[in-house]
């Protein structure tokens, strides 16, 4: 067994099916919590073990338990086994399946779509999602706390307030959205793309998961065009504009994100990079001609 067996093994013992693991592996790429994969006579599992101070990033997790299941049940997410919420642990189903990157994001966007529109088509989430208040909540946290703050960011709160305004006019309402779709929350078995991973889940705008997915897979503009034709079955210019506006909101929001867990997390990243490479484009794109255009098409119904 690896060491995190050792790291986790009393908390790992209260669950009963994860009693005859023969072998736990940390799986990568959590970056507000660790992931073990366990592997056991009746089926592998994986334990998500959260951190006390994830309640900082406006993440819930008992809503999270509730969303997963619920993902669960229209089968785009994993099965959920068990949940321990005074001890951080959840245990859902192992996929298997390859892990996307922005690579195969890009190459399979029609898929892709497929499947947001399948977790889309779910009952109402317990929980909402709102990145204006999400980030307004960031800003809070990082000001009262004293954590560092990028450059002139709050240059930008005028421009934030327009695209709010701009928004408004063809709201469609929410659906259920995963709302972190980054590439590694995709696991392609061959037939479908599951989507994993619903710690920040909730009730939000369509148009926000398909921005948020361009701007977490760097995908270029016209590959966005692709993603929300694919999703809404033809062109829509209204709504590829509403796409871009919300991932300029999302790398804004998410920039404050990565102040916060610069100071708290104790998870070995470079999270303070990781911000300012979304602030660098978020400002990039505040300045831009194509800001000013997208606020008047994203109030223009095609």
């Amino acid at each position: 067994m690896s060491s995190s067996s050792n790291d986790f093994s009393d908390l790992l013992n209260q669950v009963p099916r994860l009693l005859t693991r023969s072998s736990v592996d940390e799986l990568s790429g959590g970056l507000t919590n660790r992931n073990l994969k366990i592997t056991t006579p009746n089926g592998d599992f994986v334990a998500r073990i959260s951190s006390n101070k994830s309640a900082l990033l406006s993440i819930d997790r008992n809503a999270e338990y509730e969303n997963s299941k619920i993902a669960a049940d229209i089968g785009i997410g994993a099965p959920v086994y068990d949940f321990l919420p005074q001890s951080g642990l959840l245990v859902i189903g192992y996929l298997p399946g390859k892990t996307f990157n922005s690579h195969d994001v890009a190459n399979n966007l029609g898929r892709v779509a497929k499947s947001v529109k399948q977790l889309h088509s779910a009952k109402a989430f317990v929980s909402d999602f709102d990145m204006f208040v999400i980030q307004q909540n960031y800003l809070k946290i990082v000001s009262e706390r004293g954590f560092k703050m990028p450059d002139n960011y709050l240059d930008y709160a005028d421009s934030v307030n327009q695209m709010k305004k701009a928004l408004a006019i063809l709201d469609e309402g929410k659906v259920a959205c995963n709302n972190d779709l980054l590439a590694a929350n995709f696991i392609d078995d061959g037939q479908k793309i599951w989507l994993i991973d619903y710690e920040y889940s909730g009730n939000n705008d369509a148009c926000f998961e398909l921005g948020n997915i361009y701007s977490e897979s760097n995908l270029s503009y016209d590959q966005l065009i692709e993603l929300v034709d694919s999703y809404y079955g033809k062109h829509r210019p209204e709504k590829v504009a509403r796409a871009w506006l919300y991932a300029l909101l999302a790398r804004y929001g998410w920039t404050l994100w990565a102040s916060i867990q610069n100071s708290v997390s104790d998870i070995d990243f470079n999270f303070w990079d990781w911000g300012m490479q979304k602030y660098e484009v978020a400002m990039k794109d505040f300045k831009s001609v194509e800001f000013k255009n997208a606020l008047n098409t994203v109030t223009q119904k095609s």
